[in-house]
């Protein structure tokens, strides 16, 4: 009865620490499971479980280490000391804020000063007037910034496994809430607010757990492009600084603008469709679409319908800066075609448009296409939060 005692304690100590952070963290087949309630109630009454299995063990460890054979003593002190192990690391090493550190310092400065590289992808954001930019290789590495812009509160987000750029409204039952990186959802970044310990999931900016379950924080408009692309058209926009506390993070990431890093959950698959495939994803009315990211290089314009919003996809020069706009000026569809590198045309009109979706020549010019919001991600990730898409 004692040894089974023990056993059965030993086993939960075990499988409670491991468990925990397992299901939460990028180990080997553990984000390809619905296990996020199984998580969450481990995380939250973990407490309790090592009480228990405590409980169960200790009596046994006592007769043991009283009147037991040597050779048990030795194996329960090694195993003691592997348990210590595991409760170290999987308790201070391997949880993702433990991995990943928001900002010691977070500087901009304005455009005119900025010696980041004009080739950089950033998120931009634009408020009220004010525009800041924060390039990927700083915001990758930390997963979210607080911020504000133009007077607005700001939590800007990203995950470099799923290659998911969102900004969100901070905002929770009417007040400002803080946020810890906490863990993965289906390979996707996962936040704990410090109020109900519900958890967030990145990508759609849901509660996916916790009290607050079922609701999401609000979206705010966001961009990904270079940053020469955003300058153009925010020239007076602020630029994040690297924090230099973090710059062999920031180094790590180099090569990720370009899909080109060789970590196998970051690496970009040049093929199409394929799980680490790029795509450029559209929600409208619930209905969401997306678009092979290679296509777009190739054709440079896509003119298409989602549930009766005529959209235009179009590409820079650079085939890094895409954008999408509402093709309806007056209540009337256009169908454009490219012009040049870094201009397009309508048929309809033969008008010449910009990238920033302003018309600068023709029967319509001065008109100015509005943007519709859309994301390049992995396909893997979009297909995942948008079971129901079309391609």
């Amino acid at each position: 009865m004692k040894l089974l005692l023990l056993i059965t304690g030993l086993l939960l100590l075990f499988a409670t620490e491991i468990l925990r952070v397992y299901f939460i963290m990028p180990f080997p087949g553990s984000q390809h499971k619905n296990t996020i309630g199984l998580a969450y109630w481990i995380s939250n009454n973990i407490s309790w479980i090592r009480i228990l299995a405590l409980a169960l063990v200790v009596f046994p460890l006592i007769y043991i280490f009283k009147n037991g054979k040597t050779w048990m003593k030795i194996i329960l002190s090694l195993i003691l000391i592997f348990y210590g192990f595991v409760f170290f690391f999987f308790n201070y090493r391997f949880e993702a804020d433990k991995m990943f550190y928001q900002p010691k310092q977070k500087l901009f400065v304005a455009a005119a000063n900025d010696t980041t590289n004009k080739n950089k992808l950033v998120i931009g954001v634009a408020i009220n007037g004010e525009a800041k930019a924060y390039p990927i290789q700083i915001i990758g590495y930390h997963h979210q910034v607080m911020d504000t812009i133009g007077s607005i509160p700001v939590m800007v987000t990203y995950c470099t496994v799923c290659r998911t750029g969102r900004a969100f409204s901070p905002f929770v039952n009417g007040k400002i809430e803080t946020f810890r990186l906490v863990g993965m959802d289906h390979f996707n970044a996962m936040f704990e607010d410090a109020t109900t310990k519900s958890w967030w999931q990145q990508a759609t900016g849901k509660a996916i757990a916790g009290p607050l379950k079922g609701t999401a924080l609000k979206e705010i408009a966001s961009r990904q492009l270079t940053l020469e692309a955003w300058l153009r058209e925010y020239p007076n926009s602020f630029v994040m600084q690297p924090d230099t506390s973090f710059k062999k993070d920031y180094k790590d990431l180099a090569g990720y603008d370009k899909g080109t890093l060789k970590s196998g959950l970051e690496k970009r698959d040049s093929a199409s469709w394929k799980p680490k495939s790029w795509i450029i994803g559209v929600i409208h009315n619930y209905t969401a679409k997306a678009y092979d990211w290679n296509e777009l290089v190739k054709n440079k314009v896509i003119n298409d319908s989602i549930e009766g919003l005529p959209v235009l996809l179009v590409i820079e020069k650079d085939t890094a800066s895409f954008h999408v706009y509402d093709r309806r000026i007056n209540g009337t569809a256009l169908n454009f075609k490219e012009e040049s590198k870094d201009q397009f045309s309508d048929q309809n009109t033969n008008s010449t448009w910009n990238m920033e979706g302003l018309c600068i020549g023709g029967t319509l010019k001065g008109e100015r296409l509005n943007p519709v919001q859309a994301y390049q991600e992995f396909w893997h990730s979009w297909s995942t939060f948008h079971p129901n898409t079309t391609k």
